[in-house]
């Protein structure tokens, strides 16, 4: 039986420029896809209608060719996939692993805000989602949904967890300096995660696990802001029948104050930097490749 050719991807989604965090994610995606010998692809993650530009995507591109870094073609552009993505969540629903939401993020902060205890949240610190549409009469969801009443659609963990997941945890493979290890966690921990968003058929955990599949990823390089979201996603990739790539989750760059960089935070883009004059090898040597 042959071994695959690692495959790896980096995925920056177009809300704005390229920071130094991009471009150390990039270029070690790139490095360890040299080192195992395999290719590195360029997936653009632009399933936000609002946010995600045509322009910043074709931007990313350049910075990322500024650098000194190639890619494979065709360049996957996840807005031109939602057929896919539906797809994948017709079959939750189809299997009663999902139900519409038709709270709003606020309504599910004030419930949860109501009363004394602490209130409890995932592993990203926002609320729980208290259920309050989990019970709801099929045919009320159903006419409400007819009638253009704006909603979400969330995985049903309690369903879920049995079909796939084994005494609640999932296991996936971690590598780090080409050493494997096997990690357990909790999908759980997530509560009845949106799985697709009021505007789109999806949402970034739906979208991510089913183009690593179609992509063929072997293995994920992200950032460790990412790392708790990964029991989520082997939890779907169980539900819907995909493999699960081995992950490497990776340090942040931080700024001065020991914040990571962030396009909302406007760090500083690597178009400013190209502005002031500082060349692809000084960044190469400040982010240690």
């Amino acid at each position: 039986m042959s071994v695959p050719s690692p495959i790896l991807r980096f995925a920056p989604s177009p809300n704005g420029r390229l920071h130094l965090g991009h471009a150390y994610s990039a270029l070690l995606n790139a490095e360890i896809a040299g080192r195992l010998r395999g290719v590195c692809r360029l997936r653009i993650e632009d399933i936000d209608p609002v946010r995600a530009k045509p322009d910043l995507a074709a931007a990313a591109i350049d910075d990322l060719g500024w650098l000194g870094l190639r890619y494979p073609s065709p360049v996957r552009h996840q807005s031109r996939h939602m057929g896919e993505y539906r797809a994948a969540l017709n079959r939750l629903i189809a299997e009663g692993l999902a139900y519409p939401c038709f709270c709003s993020r606020g309504a599910i902060r004030a419930a949860a805000e109501a009363g004394s205890a602490p209130i409890p949240c995932d592993p990203d610190g926002a609320p729980l989602y208290p259920g309050t549409c989990r019970t709801l009469d099929p045919r009320e969801a159903t006419r409400r949904r007819d009638g253009g009443e704006p909603h979400t659609w969330r995985l049903d963990m309690a369903r879920a967890l049995p079909r796939g997941a084994k005494d609640g945890r999932v296991r996936y493979i971690a590598f780090d300096g080409g050493e494997d290890r096997p990690v357990t966690v909790e999908p759980g921990l997530w509560g009845d995660a949106v799985v697709a968003r009021r505007d789109v058929p999806t949402s970034y955990h739906l979208s991510v696990v089913h183009d690593d599949a179609v992509e063929g990823i072997t293995h994920v390089v992200r950032g460790m802001d990412l790392e708790a979201a990964t029991g989520l996603h082997v939890l779907l990739q169980g539900l819907l029948g995909l493999l699960t790539p081995r992950y490497h989750h990776h340090a942040l760059i931080r700024d001065g104050d020991g914040r990571k960089l962030a396009k909302s935070r406007g760090s500083t883009s690597l178009a400013r930097l190209r502005e002031e004059g500082v060349s692809p090898g000084e960044i190469r040597a400040e982010l240690g490749f």
